[in-house]
């Protein structure tokens, strides 16, 4: 019996070991202050379900991301940016994550309205109460929507914010991009090569495809995009895709910053405060 225990105690701390291994990010890939072939992960926000298993994932590879955030509508809670999820995003702070904004209600751009004076754009949110409505806002209203979001992260976080948006769907103007810019807020989109593909059909496109494409086309210096829950996939593709990918990219020897260390950012953003 002795020797049984023993074997099975001997195979129990090569299991724990193999774990650990697996677990762990692989040495000097993901490396910050050694990262000569960048990646910059992006998160916009969504339905939510998915964010506890997003933030268990960076933190066991050691990533850290930016997050542009909205005040969606969630499965559980009160909105992506409600008291609900205060929590979750005070956490992040302290794994070193940035946030930005996404527009208050999700305001996605439709037409430039207006003259080049006196700028006003048609859109339409699909968050709070006039969600799915074709609204006209002037430049001053779009940038409130801009800043409203930002106020709400750093009450949340305790932190300012990067001087960063993402327009829904990243549909913008030029005549939206220098409104925003004239209230202090850069746009970022993100690289041909880095869209994810969370959004996508799962029907149409398996979550096994998308990480294989990604695997293939990523370059350094590409800004990736995925969400916090999408609403019409059925197949969800953070808790199949998320992880193997990093692991993989680390693999193929990318690492992974935020936008404040971003070449096309790093001078708008005040020094962090860890």
């Amino acid at each position: 019996m002795r020797a049984a225990g023993s074997r099975a105690a001997g195979c129990g701390r090569r299991w724990a070991v193999l774990l650990l291994a697996f677990a762990a990010p692989i040495p000097g890939a993901g490396a910050q202050g050694d990262c000569k072939r960048p990646l910059y992960l992006t998160f916009d926000t969504g339905h939510m379900e998915i964010a506890p298993l997003v933030a268990e994932v960076l933190r066991r590879q050691q990533v850290r991301v930016s997050f542009f955030a909205a005040n969606e509508r969630t499965k559980q809670g009160d909105g992506s940016l409600g008291d609900h999820w205060a929590p979750w995003w005070r956490a992040r702070v302290a794994e070193g994550h940035e946030f930005a904004s996404h527009t208050w209600s999700h305001v996605g751009w439709r037409a430039d309205l207006g003259s080049a004076q006196d700028p006003a754009f048609r859109v339409r949110p699909s968050a709070g109460p006039r969600a799915g409505q074709s609204l006209v806002l002037s430049a001053a209203e779009y940038c409130a929507e801009i800043a409203r979001a930002a106020d709400r992260l750093q009450a949340l976080t305790g932190r300012a914010p990067l001087p960063l948006f993402r327009a829904p769907g990243g549909k913008t103007s030029p005549r939206l991009l220098a409104s925003a810019r004239a209230c202090g807020y850069t746009h970022v989109g993100w690289s041909p090569t880095g869209f994810l593909g969370d959004e996508l059909a799962s029907e149409q496109v398996s979550n096994a495809a998308l990480l294989r494409r990604a695997l293939q086309s990523v370059r350094s210096g590409d800004i990736l995009l995925a969400h916090l829950g999408i609403w019409s996939r059925k197949d969800p593709w953070a808790p199949a895709v998320l992880e193997p990918l990093i692991v993989g990219l680390k693999q193929r020897g990318f690492c992974f910053r935020t936008l404040r260390e971003h070449p096309d950012y790093a001078a708008l953003a005040a020094p962090a405060v860890r």
